[in-house]
Order: C-alpha cells, then structure tokens, then sequence
C-alpha cells in the first residue's frame, strides 16, 4: 500500500484544508513524510452523512457476512505486511517485536468478535408469547432483540497505535454491533493509521458493504474531535486518552439537543497491595518484578503499576531495596511523543517537588524524549492528605504507600479514585487480609488480580477493561472483551407485530438459529 497523506471518506482519499499535521519519529525527531492537511468540519459532515446513508443497510446485514467483513479486515491488516510494522515503529519508537505483537493483537480481537457476531447471543432475544387468556389481564405478544446504536465516532490512542487506533477494540465493536464507524486518528501515527485505514476501506468494498460504513478522518488541535462529537448522526464515541481531553468530549456529548454516550478510558493509577505474609517471603523478588512492570512500554500502558501500598516495615524496606536497585539500572526508552515526554516530566517534577514525598531512585538517563524511570514514597498519611499524590503520571513512575497497619491499608483503598485494574499480592496467609479489602476493591476497580501485574490486558470473553470514573467514564462497560459489543447496542421491544413484519431473529421458526429466551425458558 502508499501512504498518500490523505484522509478516507467512504470510498474516497480526500486531502483536507486545514493545519497540517506531521508524524516525528521521536527516536531520532525526525519528521516523517507525507503531510497531511487535517479535515475542516465539512469533511466531518460528508462522513457523518455516509455513515448515516450506510446505517440501515449495515447494521441489517446477516450475521455471517457482518463476520466475514471483520475477517476480512483482518486478513487484509496482515496483507500489508511489513511496511505497517516499520511505519508504527518510526512513529511511535516502539520495538519491532512489540507492534508485531500488537497486530496480532488488533487481528485477533477482530477474529474475536467475528465469532461472537456469528454466535447471536449478543442479539438477547427474548420472546414472550401471547397470553389472551390471562386472567385477569391478557398478555400481549412481546418480542425484543438488540439493534445497532447508530454511526459511532471512535477517536484513535497514542499508546496503542494498533490495537486501540484505526481497528482497535472500539472500531471492532461497533463493526460488530452494526454500526458505521468514523474515526479521527491519532495525529501522532496518521501513517500507520492512513495504512489500517485502507486496509478497511478496501474490505468495504471487498464485502460489497455501503462505503460510509467506514470513514477515516485527521485534525490538529480539537476542532474536529468536537464537530464529530456534536453532529447529530453520530450516536455514541468511543476514546481512550487524557481525562482532559475525555472529560471535554463528555461536555460536548452532554450538551448536544440529543445527549449520547461517550465510552471513554481516561486514568488510572492501578494500584498494587503487597500483603504481609507475601511480602515477607518474597519482598526482593517482588520488588525486582515491579519494576519489570513499571518500565513495560517505558510506562506507557493504561494498567501500568503507579501505586505500591503496604504495611511499613523491615520487610517493605527490603522490597524498596530491591525496586531501588531494579530502577538505578532501567535504561532509558524512547517515549512516544515529544508532548507524552513533556507531560511525564512536568508529573514527575512535581512528585519530586511534593512534601515529604521522598526520591527512592531514577533510572538512567537518556537523549531528548526518553523516559527515566523514577520512584517515590510517601506515608499513607500524607498520602490521604494530598489529592495530587493520586494523580497519574503517564510513564515509568510509582509511588510507594507506607501504611501503619492493615486497616490504614485500607483507608487508603477506600480513598482511591476508581481504577482500571488493583492486584493483590499474596500468600496462603493473607487470604484473611486479601477478604477484607476485596469488597472495596469491587467498587474501585474493573478488574482485580492476584500474584500479577496489570500491566497486558488479554483479549477474551471475561476481560473487563473499564472501571469507576475516572478510569472510564460509564462503569457498567468495557473497551476490551467480547461484552464490549453491549455498548453500541439497544433493546427494542416488538408487541403483536405480525410475523412479516418482525426481524428474522424473532421469528417463530428462528431462521437466524440464535439462542432465545422464550417464556422465560432458553431455547438454544
């Protein structure tokens, strides 16, 4: 494929008339070729139109050939090869093996909800058949399934130039739920992204689908973020990114004459409990395995360990050791934009700048735009104290919790912000410990692990990626995992429809052969 510098609209490689917008490999800061002239609010509106033209077809298609186009875009992602590979890796500075890894990744969450589309399930068809006889009420016939919400606007990641960009997991689901996309890629890799987009494109036209059921869009600043957001075809975003820039499109979602839903991942710290008994017997290799979380992707990944809370003693003295020794020999990695490096270093002065906030260690130093990993530690109580000791700082850096006792442990579990992930580090010892704590961290977070790390978030059906605000904006859902199909879907109810009027699903003979609920009995 060529990198053209050019946005997709529908079946259309469209240059914009806007600033321009330039990809920098921040290894090196070279700025990479082509420019690309970023969308004005009309493109936004020719976009939205498609997609709103392509709706009523796509999101009726059977569930085999909705299955077949996300496999399709898939095999056509592979089909590129490997000038997407070395095009992610000059924008991002990630290492080979990583944005392979990532591919697969991006391939296999499409195969993922191929399957899950095929299966029906998500559909939820219940039927309740007529009860004319019912005493002292009759019963009306009432039939519901899920239909598409409508065009979806999906806002590409810095961090994951892959997985959670172009055809990432919300582009995924709502291709799944029967939703026409349009994204606004990410202006940090607009090549890998203008790559995946044509990759799309060309499996619309392969699959013989509407052209507006995909659209790919670039703007500086937030012009065309928020046109995308506020036209009144677009039915619900998907964004993963800053709480600032989430929180802003909130805004604009909510003031719209029709409010929509905006499932948005935005921060989170992932804190980590290292409980007695495990700390005491394996407090160096714990802290030695921290660190190898902490610097996973320079920091970079939205469960990455920015928190380590435990009982103050010899014990956590030792695993401080460890982690110290661990951070003084962290190389220095590249991060993936100029403005990523700044926000770090500005979180990082000010953590070093906090009272009684106390430098354990900093990694190695490195050229313009690499991480040094760093690492703090503070008392429980100064750490109650200080809402900006729980702020993120997206990157290599951590703050160690010293508590009392178990139940100032606790206090601090109480006063977290809703988080996308907590991990327990345990022995058979603190089952007792972890039980006390386990309620609270239900509400804290969407996903609590023991005896691991946060960081790697497996694409499967029991994934929860989400969590209590802020770590996402809607707490019942989930941006990674087959159930993230749900956000994208309604229910509608059908009462005494004739049979050739109801939708296939929820026809007597079941000719789409999904799983019913009838009368309260499943069926399939």
């Amino acid at each position: 494929m060529t990198i053209r510098g050019e946005m997709l609209i529908g079946q259309q490689a469209v240059t914009g008339t806007q600033a321009n917008i330039q990809a920098v490999n921040p290894a090196t800061g070279e700025k990479l070729a082509p420019v690309y002239v970023g969308g004005s609010r009309a493109h936004v509106e020719q976009a939205c139109e498609l997609a709103e033209a392509a709706y009523g077809t796509y999101r009726e298609t059977s569930l085999e050939e909705r299955a077949t186009f996300l496999e399709t875009i898939a095999s056509e992602i592979e089909a590129i090869g490997s000038e997407l590979i070395e095009r992610a890796m000059a924008e991002t500075g990630l290492p080979q093996a990583r944005i392979e890894g990532e591919r697969g990744r991006t391939c296999g969450q499409l195969r993922l909800f191929a399957s899950v589309v095929r299966a029906g399930e998500w559909l939820d068809v219940r039927i309740d058949p007529a009860m004319p006889e019912r005493q002292p009420l009759p019963r009306a016939d009432l039939r519901q399934r899920h239909i598409a919400l409508g065009p979806v606007a999906v806002f590409g990641a810095s961090n994951f130039p892959l997985a959670f960009s172009v055809a990432g997991g919300d582009t995924a689901s709502a291709l799944a739920a029967g939703c026409p996309v349009v994204v606004k890629g990410h202006s940090a890799h607009p090549g890998t992204s203008e790559l995946v987009g044509q990759a799309i494109q060309k499996a619309v036209k392969a699959c013989n689908l509407p052209e507006g059921v995909f659209s790919l869009l670039f703007g500086a600043g937030n012009e065309i973020g928020q046109a995308l957001v506020d036209d009144p075809r677009i039915q619900a975003v998907g964004f993963t990114g800053s709480r600032s820039g989430g929180m802003a499109l909130m805004k604009t979602a909510q003031a719209r004459p029709q409010p929509i839903p905006v499932y948005a991942e935005m921060s989170s710290i992932n804190p980590v409990f290292v409980l007695p008994a495990a700390l005491k017997a394996r407090g160096k290799a714990l802290g030695e395995a921290f660190v190898g979380s902490l610097n996973m992707g320079a920091g970079q990944f939205c469960t990455n360990p920015g928190l380590v809370i435990a009982v103050k003693g010899p014990e956590l003295d030792a695993f401080i050791e460890a982690a110290r020794g661990a951070v003084e020999a962290s190389g220095a990695q590249t991060m993936l934009t100029p403005g990523i490096h700044r926000a770090y270093q500005e979180g990082v002065s000010s953590l070093s700048g906090a009272a009684n906030v106390r430098e354990i260690a900093r990694g190695q130093t490195g050229s313009d735009y690499q991480c040094q990993t760093s690492l703090f530690a503070a008392s429980a109580s100064d750490f109650l104290a200080s809402e900006a000791l729980q702020a993120e700082v997206f990157g290599a850096s951590s703050l160690v919790v010293e508590c009392g006792d178990a139940a100032e442990v606790k206090r601090v579990a109480e006063q977290l912000e809703g988080q996308l992930t907590a991990t327990l580090h345990m022995d058979d010892a603190d089952i007792e410990a972890a039980k006390a704590l386990l309620p609270t961290l239900e509400r804290k977070a969407g996903r609590i692990l023991a005896n691991g790390w946060p960081t790697g978030v497996e694409v499967c059906h029991a994934m929860v990626h989400g969590g209590p605000f802020p770590a996402t904006s809607d707490s019942r859902t989930t941006s990674v995992g087959s159930a993230a199909i749900h956000r994208f879907l309604r229910p509608v109810c059908y009462q005494s429809l004739p049979e050739g009027l109801l939708p296939d699903a929820l026809k007597d003979s079941n000719p789409m052969k999904v799983s019913r609920l009838v009368d309260g009995k499943r069926e399939l």
